[in-house]
């Protein structure tokens, strides 16, 4: 979503432009920073070429600096928080999975680079630390580490969310996956399970990023997260990491689970009968892996 971050990150120092954040107040209205104006139909800024975002619940934006901890935090009052972030290697590897042209390889390749790269986004000032003292081959030293006794759950929604969270162990020192599979019906576009093999029982305070690359009508995602709930799983523990969104899957998720927050690559403006996101870039899953 373009926009909003341009108009916020403009005005702020280069170094505080890291990630543009997306409140979901239920408002018809809201005012956003650099006169950016955001309702139901469309999205109007100083950009020359606005965005058309028709069924989007109302947002607003603005950029948090990298030390800004309490602005990343859930105060909101319970809002979910969409974050698009602005760096230009997101834009570049989007536009890569966009194009039709692109062989399923590079495709692959893409998406995992993105997954990379907005997991490394959602882990800011979300992650256990511990500290310490070590020998430098010069001098002792006071250090920081991420606490390996409280690993982040990683939970890759089959099969195209394999690609997606391919890097996260790259990315997050310690980690546990979990598989999830869930198919959608063409007809209904309802979601079924066919794998799960969540643990019975997700110990308290357990960090959980759900990684799903299309968030369209929303039904996946939603049951996914029921699932995490009914093992003890608060939506504030949960974060979801996505290649790109559309406001039915957003609108279902903050009317359904408070506090969530939801890190996409874009957020394109429809969903179309078919339920593909549309520009969208197609099926994530059959361009993964050519089948």
């Amino acid at each position: 979503m373009p926009s909003p971050t341009t108009a916020t990150a403009a005005s702020a120092p280069l170094h505080l432009r890291s990630c543009a954040r997306q409140h979901l107040p239920p408002a018809s209205r809201c005012f956003l920073p650099s006169r950016v104006l955001l309702n139901s139909a469309r999205l109007t800024a100083p950009a020359p070429l606005p965005v058309r975002v028709p069924s989007l619940p109302p947002t607003a934006a603005r950029a948090a600096g990298p030390d800004a901890t309490s602005t990343r935090s859930p105060t909101s009052g319970g809002q979910m928080l969409v974050f698009v972030p602005p760096h230009p290697l997101i834009k570049h590897w989007v536009s890569v999975l966009r194009n039709e042209q692109t062989p399923c390889a590079i495709f692959k390749s893409a998406m995992s680079e993105l997954g990379r790269l907005l997991i490394y986004e959602a882990s800011r000032d979300w992650l256990p630390t511990i500290t310490g003292e070590i020998e430098t081959p010069v001098a002792v030293a006071s250090v920081e580490f991420i606490d390996p006794r409280e690993p982040v759950l990683v939970i890759p929604i089959l099969r195209a969310g394999l690609a997606l969270a391919e890097q996260a162990s790259s990315v997050l020192p310690a980690t546990k996956t979990y598989h999830l599979g869930l198919r959608r019906d063409e007809e209904t576009l309802e979601p079924s399970i066919y794998l799960n093999n969540l643990p019975d029982k997700i110990p308290e305070g357990t960090r959980v990023l759900v990684v799903d690359p299309m968030l369209a009508t929303g039904g996946t995602i939603v049951a996914a997260i029921d699932l995490l709930i009914e093992r003890g799983v608060t939506s504030k523990q949960i974060k979801v990491v996505s290649a790109v969104a559309a406001p039915p899957a957003l609108q279902k998720l903050n009317n359904k689970f408070p506090g969530l927050h939801v890190y996409t690559g874009i957020i394109d403006p429809e969903v179309n009968e078919k339920g593909f996101i549309v520009p969208g870039l197609g099926d994530a899953g059959d361009r993964s892996f050519a089948t």
